[in-house]
């Protein structure tokens, strides 16, 4: 990327969290980028971004905004812990068959795929796991489980498309509009399931899009690499619940001190599952089994194949980043 420097970029998901990170940071080395999403988002117009909407699991429009592309950023996907799982597949799996096929058909060299950690999670603790780790049998979500059949599918692209996978985990900072919103908005529900000691894994937004953008440039380096898996974290595991304490303190609000076990909240969770999907109900359960063992458990990952392979070491400190959120509340306040 550092010697074609205006390459034309598409970033699926532009005006996301995640993806416009990685829009301003290709912007910044001069590439003439492309954002593909659902709405249009007038802040990328400023910024001299071309724009095309539409809906990821229609394939003519992926094609026609995979056109004259050098390089793709498949971020794009439907997050969360529920709902329709055919809405997810739609999403997750259709969609990134369809960002498959469109580079293929438009000739495009390079795809960085974003995925998850969440596609090997299977309940227990993962202390230090590396890439090896497999795909669980089951799973108790729909995200994680239609992550896992798009990262396969990205893997399998086969030799006329190179392909690096990043399962970036727990990402956070100014702007988000998922994790931080969401403990925010709870903060007076919230609980700590387990024993609160569980230690996982996070990332700061800038550094998740910084990995990206090194996963590129590190294709166009060594194509041997492509159809490789990268975790990408803080490289520091933090107590979870100390994290989330963390984060309510730069929001302003006091922290958690209640909790619940984890066997408690994964029947609670279980039990409202249940409950939900015979009564059809849409919106979200309070517990859910997943999130229990999300909340319970430990979730940390061995970084030493981004480390060695892409060079990544993350640029801004979990503490930085804790300061540039609060600045960043205080100022929506």
């Amino acid at each position: 990327m550092k010697k074609k420097a205006s390459q034309k970029v598409l970033v699926t998901g532009g005006g996301g969290f995640l993806g416009g990170a990685i829009v301003k940071m290709l912007l910044e080395k001069k590439c003439r980028v492309r954002s593909f999403s659902r709405s249009h988002y007038p802040e990328l117009t400023s910024m001299g971004v071309e724009q095309f909407q539409g809906d990821i699991a229609d394939k003519t429009s992926v094609e026609k905004a995979c056109k004259d592309i050098d390089l793709v950023f498949h971020v794009a996907a439907k997050a969360g812990v529920w709902g329709k799982y055919s809405d997810y597949y739609r999403a997750n799996v259709t969609g990134t068959l369809n960002i498959i096929d469109a580079c293929k058909n438009n000739k495009v060299p390079k795809l960085i795929y974003t995925s998850s950690p969440s596609v090997i999670f299977d309940g227990t603790d993962m202390e230090g796991v590396n890439e090896s780790c497999p795909y669980p049998a089951n799973y108790n979500a729909h995200y994680p489980k239609t992550k896992a059949l798009a990262e396969q599918a990205v893997r399998a692209a086969g030799d006329n498309l190179l392909t690096v996978i990043l399962r970036p985990h727990l990402i956070w900072g100014p702007k988000d509009s998922h994790l931080v919103p969401r403990i925010i908005s709870r903060a007076k529900q919230l609980i700590i399931v387990g024993n609160g000691k569980n230690v996982v894994d996070t990332i700061y937004i800038d550094n998740a899009a910084y990995a990206h953008i090194l996963a590129a440039e590190k294709l166009d380096e060594d194509p041997g690499i492509s159809g490789n898996i990268y975790f990408i974290s803080q490289g520091k595991p933090v107590l979870l619940w100390e994290m989330i304490n963390n984060i309510l303190k730069a929001g302003g609000l006091p922290p958690i001190k209640r909790s619940i076990s984890h066997k408690t909240a994964w029947f609670i969770g279980a039990f409202l599952e249940n409950a939900y999907t015979l009564l059809n109900i849409k919106s979200e359960p309070k517990m859910t089994r997943f999130v229990a063992d999300e909340l319970a458990k430990s979730h940390w990952f061995d970084m030493g194949a981004a480390q060695n392979d892409l060079g990544y070491i993350p640029k801004v400190s979990t503490e930085e980043g804790l300061k540039k959120l609060e600045s960043w509340l205080k100022s929506r306040q």
